[in-house]
């Protein structure tokens, strides 16, 4: 679905990782073609990765940590403009077993860049670790197919 709605406006994506480990852009280049829409994607689970690779300021990570929406805007926007892709996509957040930063398992954040703005969906998930990584990358691509179908509709 994604892949169409970039195809027929001749736009892109790229996918910014942290608690999916690949798994989103896995899911975004199973479709046949999808090279003509998906630029690339980063894994950055470590949080010095997120500074030095996707360029998310230090303060982001210093006052709301990385499992916000602060965090998944910035890594959003900062894959958009590594790749030069129409849009970033990206997800952090808490897999578990364990809390992390307080917050516990479930706890992720969905962000979204692109040229109407930046903006984050917050979700509380349940399940096992494998389970709330999988909801994640589901998430993630309702909340991107849903904000390009908005686009659309508003350009008419």
């Amino acid at each position: 679905m994604v892949h169409q709605l970039l195809e027929s406006r001749g736009e892109t994506v790229s996918s910014a990782e942290s608690l999916t480990g690949g798994r989103l852009a896995t899911v975004l280049t199973e479709v046949p073609g999808s090279s003509s829409t998906f630029k690339g994607g980063v894994v950055t689970y470590a949080t010095e990765l997120k500074v030095t690779i996707l360029g998310v300021a230090q303060e982001v990570v210093d006052r709301h940590g990385v499992v916000s929406a602060a965090c998944a805007e910035a890594m959003a926007e900062g894959v958009r403009s590594l790749t030069g892709a129409t849009y970033g996509v990206s997800t952090t957040g808490v897999a578990g077993p364990a809390e992390q930063e307080g917050k516990p398992p479930g706890t992720v954040f969905v962000g979204l860049a692109g040229p109407a703005g930046v903006r984050s969906v917050a979700l509380e998930l349940e399940g096992q670790r494998s389970e709330i990584t999988r909801q994640a990358v589901d998430a993630a691509l309702a909340v991107f197919a849903d904000a390009l179908r908005e686009e659309e509709t508003a350009l008419g």
